[in-house]
């Protein structure tokens, strides 16, 4: 039986921000959040049976660079009009563009608003 990944964990200084971020991104629901955690859930995301994917992000003190990269998400889109959509919507919710010497690469790398990297790929 092959494996499935159904959760991703993430640590942030502010999760309630962080996770907000993440789950308008992906255009999925948020729970949680004020109490050091907040999760950004896929619809119908259920752990027992692991049809969707969530991203808990969890509170700790250090700032994003205190030590190495916490997580690091790629998110596919069908084309490059569609990758340019997407990294519009991503700069409007805060986030930016991050040059991690990637060069001259038909991806764009970003940083959510606590810094932590991702990049938007486009089907070649």
């Amino acid at each position: 039986m092959a494996l499935r990944p159904v959760l991703v964990n993430m640590k942030a200084l502010d999760d309630t921000a962080v996770g907000r971020f993440r789950a308008e991104a992906l255009g999925w629901e948020v729970s949680g959040g004020g109490d050091g955690a907040t999760a950004a859930k896929s619809a119908g995301f259920d752990r027992l049976d692991p049809v969707g994917l969530c991203v808990d992000v969890i509170a700790v003190p250090e700032p994003e660079g205190a030590t190495k990269n916490r997580v690091h998400l790629d998110l596919a889109t069908a084309s490059a009009a569609q990758q340019a959509e997407l990294v519009a919507r991503l700069g409007a919710l805060g986030a930016t563009p991050v040059d991690v010497g990637q060069g001259d690469v038909p991806w764009t790398v970003l940083a959510d608003p606590e810094g932590h990297e991702f990049c938007v790929l486009a089907r070649s």
